[in-house]
């Protein structure tokens, strides 16, 4: 059972948000679709993030290969701004990689979401 889950039993944006930052701080995040590509293909990538509003070409080829890997994939609800911001990037991050989670629970969360929104499917 992950702790921080919502009472529903989902977690949360503000969770994965929160996990993303300690991630960022303490662990190996790569930011960008090239290089998110690049990690997944190789299978070096744990868990991987993409925005919602992600080219759908990107979006297409990270989610290809990421099920090949068996790597978790969390989209994003919020825009690529967001995602950045979130990041504490000045730019648009569309899609990142977390190569070394670090002391976050980021890994464990991506994998909970992803697990939930593959079973209501």
């Amino acid at each position: 059972m992950i702790e921080g889950k919502g009472e529903s039993g989902v977690v949360q944006v503000s969770d994965i948000e929160r996990e993303l930052v300690n991630a960022l701080k303490t662990g190996r995040v790569v930011l960008g679709s090239r290089r998110t590509l690049r990690y997944v293909k190789v299978g070096k990538a744990r868990a991987v993030i993409v925005a919602s509003n992600a080219p759908p070409e990107i979006r297409e080829d990270i989610l290809y290969y990421a099920r090949l890997g068996g790597i978790p994939v969390y989209i994003y609800p919020g825009t690529s701004v967001e995602l950045g911001a979130v990041c504490g990037k000045p730019f648009t991050v569309a899609s990142l990689a977390v190569l070394d989670p670090g002391s976050s629970r980021l890994v464990e969360f991506i994998e909970a979401a992803s697990s939930h929104s593959t079973a209501g499917a």
